[in-house]
C-alpha cells in the first residue's frame, strides 16, 4: 500500500518563501525510477501542473514558477520538495504531490496561502 503524504504549507507573506515536502511511504522499491511531480489547484480553477522531476534528473517548470520555484528529490527518504521563493499572492493554492510509479499516486494536498 503506498500512501503519499505532503506537507509544509501555510500563510506567507508575498515575497517569502516556503518548503514543501512530500513522502511517498510503501514505494521503497521503486521510488528511484519514479517521476515526480507537484501540481496545484487555485479555488474556483483546474488542478495545474508546477512542476516535474523524473528519474533521470530532467526537470520541467510551468512558466508561471520557472526561476522561483525548485523541485528536488532524496531518493533514500522516498521524498520529494519544493523550494518556493518569491511568493506572490497568485501562487495561492492547494499543492499536490504526484508519484508515477506502477500507479498513479497523489497526496491529499497542502494548502499554501500567500497574503498579506
Amino acid at each position: 500500500q503506498v500512501q503519499v503524504v505532503e506537507s509544509g504549507g501555510g500563510l506567507v507573506q508575498p515575497g517569502g518563501s516556503l518548503r514543501l515536502s512530500c513522502v511517498a511511504s510503501g514505494a521503497e522499491r521503486w521510488f528511484d525510477v519514479a517521476t515526480v511531480a507537484w501540481y496545484r489547484q487555485a479555488p474556483g480553477m483546474e488542478r495545474e501542473l508546477v512542476t516535474r522531476l523524473d528519474d533521470g534528473g530532467r526537470t520541467r517548470y510551468d512558466v508561471s514558477v520557472k526561476g522561483r520555484f525548485t523541485i528536488y528529490r532524496d531518493n533514500i527518504k522516498n521524498t520529494v520538495h519544493l523550494l518556493k521563493n518569491s511568493l506572490k499572492p497568485e501562487d495561492t493554492a492547494i499543492y499536490y504531490c504526484k508519484v508515477q510509479g506502477p500507479e498513479h499516486y497523489w497526496g491529499q494536498g497542502t494548502q499554501v496561502t500567500v497574503s498579506s
